[in-house]
């Protein structure tokens, strides 16, 4: 199962004598920059911050509909970055400071002072400097065990999908408040540290993602992942062997439309395209059978993955969270729609794995255009 949270705010900062006030809570851009003279001796750096609001995750916990067990992804969705280094690494922390997201842009002229900047956590009206008497701060954040996600970058990367659980368990938890995500590259609060990519004269390039305000269907997201895969096939056999191979699989009840906010089951079987000719009072076409079960810990299975049918990003991905069900009348899966931008057509695949790692091995995806569309 999956469930995603948007952004609630996010803000770039952005060092510097001249944009150290400068607030961007409404700019479409997320940017993580290295900017230099060309001698190397002075060097600016901007980082990222990025909060979700986590009532409703925390409320499904307490209900017993998420498990503490489950996994946290941050997704970030690139945003055309220009001259990067072969590979580096992007970090996140928890901000261990409350602040504004402003309403400022880059381009303001004169610049927005009001709201987050690398300076003040509330704008230079209220001034409240997140290090005081500080004239160069750029946020401050927790560190250490426990406090710190990363993903490696190469030059091919394109998207963030970085794996977050110790930091969203501790906000969860209550062990610090949740004031969102710092990103940035490896470095001080000052980047004083000529040994760390922050502080350092290396060109790294410009990382840049979509923020909270692009107008896109990429705004940052927290995403939720879980297995909540239940199996119990009654009196119904399974498809093995030559007919698994050959099978065909169809949606029962797939509506063209669903509306926001929902919670839906997705039903499906599994057939045989050339049933056995026996002797019986009853097609043997409409016999159902069940696909192969899966599990965390082994490959093989039945999966499902959820793209948006314009534009083929995967919204659900084939994995750990995305395991089929079975009960007697065939097989099934989850989908809470609360999560899905409305508006939006979606497509339904299937993956079938079995025998991995034999000479019999077989990795099948089905992908029949069936598609549905969220309503708000």
């Amino acid at each position: 199962m999956y469930y995603f949270e948007y952004a609630e705010k996010d803000t770039t900062l952005y060092q510097g004598e001249a944009t150290q006030s400068v607030n961007t809570g409404l700019d479409e851009i997320l940017e993580i920059r290295k900017d230099m003279n060309s001698a190397g001796t002075v060097v600016n750096v901007t980082r990222a911050l990025v909060k979700f609001d986590l009532g409703y995750i925390s409320a499904s916990i307490q209900r017993g509909l998420i498990p503490t067990s489950a996994n946290y992804y941050l997704n970030l969705y690139d945003a055309n970055p220009q001259q990067l280094a072969t590979s580096q690494s992007l970090y996140a922390y928890p901000v261990s400071q409350s602040w504004v997201m402003g309403q400022g842009t880059y381009s303001d002229v004169p610049f927005t002072k009001e709201g987050a900047s690398w300076r003040y956590r509330d704008g230079e009206g209220v001034a409240t400097q997140w290090v005081s008497g500080s004239n160069d701060s750029g946020g401050t954040w927790y560190s250490g065990s426990g406090y710190e996600a990363s993903q490696s970058l190469n030059i091919d990367t394109i998207d963030i999908r970085m794996k977050v659980n110790d930091i969203v368990n501790k906000w969860l938890s209550g062990t610090v408040a949740n004031e969102g995500f710092m990103l940035k590259r490896s470095g001080s609060i000052g980047n004083t540290d000529s040994n760390a990519p922050e502080g350092s004269t290396d060109k790294l390039g410009h990382l840049s993602f979509f923020s909270r305000d692009t107008h896109t269907i990429y705004p940052p997201k927290l995403e939720v992942e879980w297995d909540d895969s239940s199996w119990t096939t009654g009196s119904l056999t399974p498809l093995t062997g030559s007919d698994l191979q050959d099978a065909v699989i169809y949606m029962k009840g797939l509506r063209p439309e669903y509306k926001e906010n929902t919670k839906h089951r997705f039903n499906f079987v599994g057939r045989t395209r050339f049933p056995r000719k026996i002797y019986s009072t009853t097609s043997q076409n409409l016999t159902v059978k069940y696909l192969p079960s899966g599990s965390t810990t082994d490959i093989d299975g039945t999966y499902y993955s959820v793209r948006d049918a314009f534009t083929e990003d995967v919204i659900v991905p084939f994995g750990t969270g995305s395991i089929v069900s079975c009960d007697s009348n065939g097989n099934y899966f989850n989908l809470w729609l609360s999560s899905f931008q409305p508006e939006r057509d979606y497509r339904i695949l299937f993956q079938v794995v079995s025998g991995s790692n034999t000479t019999d091995e077989l990795d099948m995806i089905f992908d029949d255009s069936w598609e549905f569309k969220v309503k708000r």
